[in-house]
């Protein structure tokens, strides 16, 4: 990492810092983190839609080097993978985590423990998977971890599903912003993640991730800030992708915005009782989703192998 870069929590007043984590704690109870607004008390231990109280959940928190190589680096990502979620997505690849909870509670300062663990492992970043939920607890748990000596870039690693008035409050916090943008049709996201207004909201959410840190920037080996978003190729489902890609190709006139189209789809959890889900994605889908790149111009990020 280069000496002149500095995390944006880092340039941020200490004060500053503190009042943006206390500002989120006050939406926790009743919860208004999430689009869902379910309104848990969160603090007086009722679970919301996100099956989350008031103490985070850490399922795990390892050097993981199957990120994308941006995100990977030399010393590989420092992800912390956070249980529950606020999607309710059919066929989720880490459901044992996400829906079914795996996890420890982890007050603020052994999170915070965490990161420095991390940091101290020579990880290029720190990468929350799965924040939304916990927005509060995690920026709580940054303000200890900087101060006793954590300088990495911050990641944050989405399901694309958040407020943008909650997002405002990470302005300057976050570096590299990694959302999913997982479907272009609110019918496909009513039936598979249990999120009718999908679109409408993870198309605001780039938006203002686009906003706050723009595109990817790469120093050296690794990313230090920049929005690079994931979309993750289903099968039967190419319309979607199809106006997914074309969304992104145009949130930035100069087709700048860093994607990363990904053909990892296994069927799992309730994929595995839906024909339409219980396989791969076809060698011929996986062509066609390629030529629309191409033909959209979207050359920054990456491309999966099939």
């Amino acid at each position: 990492m280069s000496a002149d870069f500095a995390p944006g929590y880092l340039r941020l007043p200490r004060r500053e810092l503190q009042a943006r984590a206390e500002s989120l704690l006050q939406l926790l109870s009743p919860c208004g983190l999430c689009p869902r607004l379910c309104g848990a008390r969160r603090d007086a231990g009722e679970h919301g839609v996100c099956r989350s109280a008031r103490r985070a959940k850490v399922s795990s928190y390892n050097l993981h080097f199957g990120e994308e190589p941006c995100l990977v680096g030399r010393g590989g990502s420092g992800t912390i993978f956070l249980a529950g979620c606020n999607l309710g997505c059919k066929f989720c690849q880490n459901y044992p985590i996400s829906h079914l909870g795996h996890g420890v509670d982890a007050s603020p300062e052994k999170l915070a423990q965490m990161m420095l663990s991390l940091q101290a492992e020579g990880a290029e970043n720190i990468n929350f998977v799965t924040p939304t939920h916990f927005t509060a607890q995690l920026v709580e748990a940054l303000a200890i971890a900087r101060d006793h000596g954590l300088r990495l870039p911050l990641v944050w690693n989405s399901g694309g599903y958040e407020r943008v008035e909650v997002l405002r409050l990470l302005d300057g916090i976050v570096d590299i912003y990694l959302p999913d943008a997982k479907y272009s049709d609110n019918g496909v996201a009513a039936s598979l993640s249990n999120a009718p207004d999908y679109v409408e909201v993870n198309r605001a959410v780039l938006a203002e991730m686009w906003r706050q840190v723009g595109p990817l920037q790469i120093q050296g080996c690794a990313a230090v800030r920049g929005l690079l978003v994931r979309h993750l190729v289903l099968p039967e489902r190419l319309e979607s992708t199809r106006g997914v890609l074309t969304f992104l190709a145009g949130l930035d006139a100069q087709r700048r915005v860093a994607v990363s189209v990904m053909a990892q789809y296994f069927p799992a959890y309730l994929a595995l009782e839906d024909p339409t889900l219980n396989r791969r994605v076809s060698r011929e889908e996986w062509r066609q989703v390629r030529a629309w790149v191409e033909e959209l111009g979207l050359s920054e990020g990456y491309v999966q192998e099939r």
